[in-house]
């Protein structure tokens, strides 16, 4: 008597009574995987328990609707069938009449299988040109359930949740006061606000994500990634395969486009400083000593008793260094940049004139582009030979030390080309940073027209690369467009310094 199972199908009741009527066939259990695609069989549970208990000796016989129920994929059904073979367990398709034991069975199986892959291509080829077409199209859709801030509108465009956005602007707002992604996150957690997926903890790439989002400025940039095979589903990022498309003004923004720059700006000049960058304050790594090239950090003094408070200083004093420059209060460092910014103000239209000159030079970039293509050309060149070598060598009894000498040369050769191309890149992305820092600039100068009376730590981080702090009581301006103003400390402030060295 053949001990039986039946292989996925939507007529269960059909197969079962299909089973009973045979009296040499004993009835075991009904694998099912209602709902999940046959297109790989990594995810099928009741698919991988069927074949488990069939390698365990419980089954002799799978009966199947069809070759396509079994899977989709050709491979993953011969494999499988071959395992099965080994323990003594058949297949039987029925749509198909095909018997595994059968000798024309293991050929038939092959083509069949082969259609069915075929045909899930198919299908799978038809979504992705629905997908790309609705992007060609500029309609804009979002993981609603994983996406802070937007929910989906009656008419099917974003619409914004107010109490979720109002997290986001809380997100930007803490970043721009000079906070990492990691306090940010720390932060939210220790406010109780949940994650875009609705969980309590939060990461430092989730924040990113969120900072990064040209969603958030009311922008889509659709077809980011794109699917690279169809049978893993196996998802690539978009570097030029294929289209990718920008859609301005696609829904309502919940971040002004002038914040959204600010902050992938900011970001860029973090990137810069590397491990350097404390987000503790919105001054960390923008004050520079003048004697050893340090930077300030914060200093409590007198923490105990009501004179507590914030100095800033060299933090090479603590490393063994006799830096001469005084210390700064925050009331100095915000008094002294109103004071240079103002400078800059009646003098205004010709800066801006300046600025907008060199931002155009900075986005120039046809040069580095054509020595770019060059390089890629080359890269291109070099791959295809390296290919044609293997290939030699897999089809040829080829003197495999000269074959290893041969194809080395030509790797040296790629990897010295991928880091030229490496290395343009990197220039080009400085270049489109520095020319973004100096657009910011120049808004900033054409928003202030008058004096300044009182400090904005949101124009502080927007106009200023750095300062320095000199041993004679200079503090010198280093402003985005490389324009410098140097103010002169108040003796007061001098003088106290030197006394509390004393």
């Amino acid at each position: 008597m053949e001990r039986f199972a039946c292989g996925y199908t939507s007529q269960i009741d059909y197969y079962t009574q299909y089973i009973k009527s045979h009296d040499d066939w004993e009835y075991v259990k009904v694998y099912t995987d209602e709902g999940i695609s046959g297109l790989n069989i990594r995810h099928r549970e009741g698919f991988n328990q069927m074949i488990e208990d069939a390698l365990a000796g419980k089954i002799d016989l799978i009966v199947t609707k069809s070759v396509s129920r079994f899977a989709r994929n050709t491979v993953d059904s011969l494999v499988t069938i071959r395992k099965l073979k080994e323990v003594g367990c058949e297949c039987f398709f029925e749509k198909e009449n095909i018997f595994t034991f059968d000798g024309k069975g293991e050929l038939l199986l092959t083509i069949m299988s082969s259609l069915a892959q075929e045909e899930s291509r198919s299908i799978s080829d038809n979504v992705t040109w629905g997908q790309r077409k609705r992007f060609a199209d500029g309609k804009v859709s979002m993981p609603y359930k994983h996406f802070l801030g937007y929910e989906k509108g009656p008419d099917g465009i974003p619409k914004i949740v107010p109490e979720q956005a109002a997290v986001v602007r809380y997100i930007y707002d803490l970043y721009m006061s000079g906070k990492t992604s990691c306090a940010i996150a720390r932060q939210l957690m220790a406010d109780g606000i949940p994650t875009p997926a609705g969980k309590t903890k939060w990461q430092s790439s989730t924040v990113e994500s969120i900072l990064t989002n040209e969603k958030y400025k009311g922008d889509a940039l659709l077809q980011k990634k794109f699917t690279v095979d169809f049978l893993n589903k196996k998802m690539k990022v978009n570097e030029g395969e294929v289209p990718q498309y920008y859609v301005e003004h696609s829904h309502e923004a919940i971040i002004s486009p002038e914040m959204f720059d600010r902050v992938q700006r900011e970001m860029a000049r973090r990137k810069l400083l590397g491990r350097r960058y404390s987000g503790k304050s919105a001054y960390s790594c923008r004050l520079v000593c003048g004697d050893c090239g340090q930077f300030l950090g914060a200093k409590v003094w007198n923490a105990k008793d009501k004179y507590r408070r914030t100095v800033w200083q060299c933090n090479g004093k603590y490393r063994g260094r006799r830096c001469g420059t005084p210390h700064l209060s925050e009331e100095t460092i915000q008094s002294k940049f109103l004071e240079a910014f103002n400078r800059l103000l009646p003098d205004r239209q010709r800066l801006i004139e300046d600025c907008r000159f060199i931002q155009s030079a900075l986005t120039d970039t046809a040069e580095l582009e054509g020595e770019m293509r060059r390089i890629q050309q080359e890269i291109d060149v070099v791959t295809e030979l390296m290919r044609r070598c293997i290939a030699d060598n897999a089809s040829q009894a080829l003197d495999q030390e000269d074959y290893l000498a041969k194809y080395s040369l030509l790797s040296a050769r790629y990897d010295a080309a991928k880091e030229k191309l490496a290395a343009l890149e990197q220039k080009r992305q400085e270049r489109n940073a520095k020319a973004e820092e100096i657009g910011g600039f120049i808004f900033e100068l054409m928003e202030h027209d008058a004096a300044l009376t009182s400090f904005d730590v949101r124009l502080w981080l927007e106009v200023v690369d750095y300062a320095t702090l000199h041993n004679d009581g200079r503090l010198v301006f280093k402003f985005r467009n490389g324009s410098e103003v140097t103010v002169a400390m108040d003796m007061f402030h001098y003088d106290r310094k030197a006394v509390h060295d004393s």
